[in-house]
Protein backbone atom coordinates (compact mmCIF):
# COMPACT_ATOMS: atom_id res chain seq x y z
CA UNK A 1 0.00 0.00 0.00
CA UNK A 2 1.21 3.51 -0.82
CA UNK A 3 1.67 5.60 2.31
CA UNK A 4 0.28 9.16 2.36
CA UNK A 5 1.07 9.81 6.03
CA UNK A 6 3.67 8.27 8.32
CA UNK A 7 4.24 9.60 11.82
CA UNK A 8 7.39 8.20 13.41
CA UNK A 9 7.86 8.64 17.17
CA UNK A 10 6.15 12.03 17.16
CA UNK A 11 6.40 13.94 20.42
CA UNK A 12 4.94 17.38 21.09
CA UNK A 13 5.89 19.22 24.27
CA UNK A 14 4.39 22.54 25.32
CA UNK A 15 6.06 24.78 27.87
CA UNK A 16 3.79 26.64 30.28
CA UNK A 17 6.00 28.84 32.40
CA UNK A 18 8.56 26.36 33.66
CA UNK A 19 6.28 23.35 33.38
CA UNK A 20 6.54 20.99 30.41
CA UNK A 21 3.42 19.23 29.14
CA UNK A 22 3.70 16.34 26.69
CA UNK A 23 0.64 16.58 24.42
CA UNK A 24 1.92 13.71 22.25
CA UNK A 25 4.24 10.92 23.38
CA UNK A 26 6.09 8.90 20.72
CA UNK A 27 3.08 8.57 18.41
CA UNK A 28 3.38 6.25 15.41
CA UNK A 29 0.65 6.32 12.76
CA UNK A 30 0.37 5.30 9.11
CA UNK A 31 -2.37 6.35 6.70
CA UNK A 32 -2.35 4.69 3.28
CA UNK A 33 -3.78 6.12 0.07
CA UNK A 34 -7.53 5.53 0.02
CA UNK A 35 -7.84 5.10 3.80
CA UNK A 36 -10.67 6.65 5.80
CA UNK A 37 -9.28 7.03 9.33
CA UNK A 38 -11.07 8.50 12.35
CA UNK A 39 -8.92 9.85 15.18
CA UNK A 40 -10.86 9.69 18.43
CA UNK A 41 -10.40 10.75 22.03
CA UNK A 42 -11.76 12.96 24.77
CA UNK A 43 -10.68 16.57 25.30
CA UNK A 44 -7.00 16.61 26.25
CA UNK A 45 -6.31 13.21 24.66
CA UNK A 46 -3.91 14.64 22.07
CA UNK A 47 -6.12 14.21 19.02
CA UNK A 48 -6.27 17.95 18.23
CA UNK A 49 -2.50 18.29 18.61
CA UNK A 50 -2.12 15.35 16.26
CA UNK A 51 -4.46 17.01 13.75
CA UNK A 52 -2.45 20.24 13.87
CA UNK A 53 0.72 18.32 13.07
CA UNK A 54 -0.98 16.27 10.31
CA UNK A 55 -2.27 19.50 8.79
CA UNK A 56 1.18 21.16 8.91
CA UNK A 57 -0.31 23.78 11.24
CA UNK A 58 2.21 22.91 13.97
CA UNK A 59 5.57 21.15 14.20
CA UNK A 60 6.47 18.19 16.38
CA UNK A 61 9.05 18.66 19.11
CA UNK A 62 10.73 15.47 17.94
CA UNK A 63 10.11 12.65 15.51
CA UNK A 64 9.43 12.53 11.77
CA UNK A 65 6.30 13.35 9.79
CA UNK A 66 6.59 11.82 6.32
CA UNK A 67 3.89 13.17 4.01
CA UNK A 68 3.84 11.75 0.48
CA UNK A 69 7.46 10.65 0.90
CA UNK A 70 8.78 13.96 2.25
CA UNK A 71 9.74 14.77 5.85
CA UNK A 72 7.60 17.88 6.27
CA UNK A 73 8.62 18.33 9.91
CA UNK A 74 11.87 19.84 8.55
CA UNK A 75 10.27 22.32 6.11
CA UNK A 76 10.30 26.11 6.45
CA UNK A 77 7.11 28.03 7.25
CA UNK A 78 6.65 29.06 3.60
CA UNK A 79 7.15 25.48 2.42
CA UNK A 80 4.61 24.25 4.98
CA UNK A 81 2.13 26.87 3.75
CA UNK A 82 2.54 25.53 0.22
CA UNK A 83 1.92 21.97 1.40
CA UNK A 84 -1.22 23.10 3.23
CA UNK A 85 -2.54 24.92 0.17
CA UNK A 86 -1.83 22.32 -2.49
CA UNK A 87 -1.84 18.96 -0.73
CA UNK A 88 -4.31 19.18 2.17
CA UNK A 89 -8.00 20.02 2.01
CA UNK A 90 -9.26 21.26 5.38
CA UNK A 91 -12.84 20.98 6.67
CA UNK A 92 -13.46 22.58 10.08
CA UNK A 93 -16.33 22.45 12.56
CA UNK A 94 -17.00 26.18 12.15
CA UNK A 95 -17.02 26.07 8.29
CA UNK A 96 -14.61 29.08 8.10
CA UNK A 97 -16.41 30.68 5.14
CA UNK A 98 -16.10 34.36 4.22
CA UNK A 99 -19.47 35.87 5.17
CA UNK A 100 -19.76 38.49 2.41
CA UNK A 101 -18.57 36.19 -0.36
CA UNK A 102 -20.66 33.87 -2.53
CA UNK A 103 -20.37 30.09 -2.28
CA UNK A 104 -18.46 29.81 -5.55
CA UNK A 105 -16.05 32.59 -4.55
CA UNK A 106 -15.39 30.85 -1.22
CA UNK A 107 -14.55 27.65 -3.08
CA UNK A 108 -12.26 29.55 -5.46
CA UNK A 109 -9.99 30.81 -2.66
CA UNK A 110 -7.45 27.94 -2.63
CA UNK A 111 -7.19 28.26 -6.42
CA UNK A 112 -6.48 31.99 -6.10
CA UNK A 113 -3.65 31.28 -3.65
CA UNK A 114 -2.16 28.58 -5.89
CA UNK A 115 -2.48 30.68 -9.06
CA UNK A 116 -4.59 28.06 -10.83
CA UNK A 117 -6.35 28.72 -14.12
CA UNK A 118 -10.05 28.13 -14.90
CA UNK A 119 -10.84 28.92 -11.27
CA UNK A 120 -14.55 29.60 -11.68
CA UNK A 121 -15.15 26.41 -13.67
CA UNK A 122 -13.27 24.27 -11.14
CA UNK A 123 -15.12 25.88 -8.23
CA UNK A 124 -18.49 25.31 -9.88
CA UNK A 125 -17.62 21.67 -10.58
CA UNK A 126 -16.59 21.16 -6.94
CA UNK A 127 -19.84 22.69 -5.67
CA UNK A 128 -21.88 20.57 -8.07
CA UNK A 129 -20.07 17.45 -6.81
CA UNK A 130 -21.46 18.06 -3.29
CA UNK A 131 -25.00 18.79 -4.52
CA UNK A 132 -24.92 22.60 -4.57
CA UNK A 133 -25.20 23.31 -8.30
CA UNK A 134 -28.10 25.70 -7.60
CA UNK A 135 -26.30 27.65 -4.86
CA UNK A 136 -23.28 29.18 -6.62
CA UNK A 137 -24.31 32.78 -5.92
CA UNK A 138 -25.62 32.31 -2.39
CA UNK A 139 -23.72 33.80 0.54
CA UNK A 140 -23.18 31.72 3.71
CA UNK A 141 -26.05 33.42 5.61
CA UNK A 142 -28.39 32.29 2.83
CA UNK A 143 -27.44 28.64 3.35
CA UNK A 144 -28.26 26.10 6.05
CA UNK A 145 -25.50 24.75 8.29
CA UNK A 146 -25.34 21.56 6.27
CA UNK A 147 -25.10 23.51 3.01
CA UNK A 148 -22.33 25.70 4.45
CA UNK A 149 -20.36 22.61 5.36
CA UNK A 150 -20.84 21.31 1.81
CA UNK A 151 -19.33 24.55 0.54
CA UNK A 152 -16.39 23.95 2.90
CA UNK A 153 -16.01 20.41 1.55
CA UNK A 154 -16.09 21.71 -2.04
CA UNK A 155 -13.39 24.23 -1.10
CA UNK A 156 -11.30 21.40 0.39
CA UNK A 157 -11.68 19.36 -2.81
CA UNK A 158 -11.10 22.07 -5.40
CA UNK A 159 -7.30 21.64 -5.60
CA UNK A 160 -7.72 17.83 -5.72
CA UNK A 161 -5.38 17.36 -2.74
CA UNK A 162 -4.11 13.90 -1.76
CA UNK A 163 -5.50 14.33 1.78
CA UNK A 164 -8.76 15.65 3.23
CA UNK A 165 -8.42 16.55 6.92
CA UNK A 166 -11.77 17.05 8.67
CA UNK A 167 -11.81 18.39 12.24
CA UNK A 168 -15.15 17.69 13.98
CA UNK A 169 -16.96 18.44 10.69
CA UNK A 170 -20.42 17.65 12.09
CA UNK A 171 -19.94 19.40 15.44
CA UNK A 172 -22.15 22.39 14.55
CA UNK A 173 -24.83 20.39 12.72
CA UNK A 174 -28.02 18.61 13.71
CA UNK A 175 -27.93 14.82 13.46
CA UNK A 176 -29.67 14.65 10.06
CA UNK A 177 -27.33 17.21 8.46
CA UNK A 178 -24.36 15.54 10.12
CA UNK A 179 -25.29 12.18 8.62
CA UNK A 180 -25.64 13.76 5.17
CA UNK A 181 -22.16 15.29 5.48
CA UNK A 182 -20.67 11.96 6.54
CA UNK A 183 -22.30 10.26 3.53
CA UNK A 184 -20.51 12.78 1.31
CA UNK A 185 -17.19 11.89 2.96
CA UNK A 186 -17.92 8.19 2.53
CA UNK A 187 -18.74 8.70 -1.16
CA UNK A 188 -15.49 10.64 -1.63
CA UNK A 189 -13.56 7.84 0.06
CA UNK A 190 -15.32 5.25 -2.12
CA UNK A 191 -13.90 7.15 -5.11
CA UNK A 192 -10.39 6.86 -3.65
CA UNK A 193 -9.96 10.07 -1.64
CA UNK A 194 -7.84 9.71 1.52
CA UNK A 195 -9.63 11.14 4.55
CA UNK A 196 -8.56 11.68 8.15
CA UNK A 197 -11.41 12.64 10.46
CA UNK A 198 -11.07 14.04 13.99
CA UNK A 199 -14.11 13.35 16.17
CA UNK A 200 -15.22 12.38 19.65
CA UNK A 201 -18.56 10.95 18.46
CA UNK A 202 -18.68 7.15 17.98
CA UNK A 203 -21.60 7.31 15.51
CA UNK A 204 -19.59 9.70 13.29
CA UNK A 205 -16.41 7.62 13.61
CA UNK A 206 -18.42 4.57 12.53
CA UNK A 207 -18.38 5.91 8.95
CA UNK A 208 -14.59 5.47 8.84
CA UNK A 209 -12.82 2.25 7.90
CA UNK A 210 -10.29 2.60 10.71
CA UNK A 211 -10.54 4.18 14.16
CA UNK A 212 -7.51 5.31 16.16
CA UNK A 213 -8.08 6.07 19.86
CA UNK A 214 -5.95 8.60 21.74
CA UNK A 215 -5.60 8.97 25.51
CA UNK A 216 -3.10 11.11 27.42
CA UNK A 217 -1.08 11.81 24.28
CA UNK A 218 -0.73 8.18 23.20
CA UNK A 219 -2.53 5.83 20.82
CA UNK A 220 -4.15 3.21 23.03
CA UNK A 221 -6.19 1.24 20.49
CA UNK A 222 -6.80 0.86 16.75
CA UNK A 223 -9.89 -0.71 15.20
CA UNK A 224 -10.68 -1.60 11.61
CA UNK A 225 -8.47 -2.02 8.58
Amino acid sequence: MEKVIELKNITKIYLTGKVEFAALKSVNLTVNRGDFTAIMGHSGSGKSTCMNILGCLDRPTSGEYIFEGEDVSKLSDSQLAEVRNKKIGFVFQSFNLLARTSAVQNVELPLVYSGAKNRRQKAEEALASVGLAEKFANKPNELSGGQQQRVAIARALVNDPPLILADEPTGNLDSKSGEEIMKIFKALNDKGKTIVLITHEPDIAAFAKKRVYFKDGEIIKTEGE
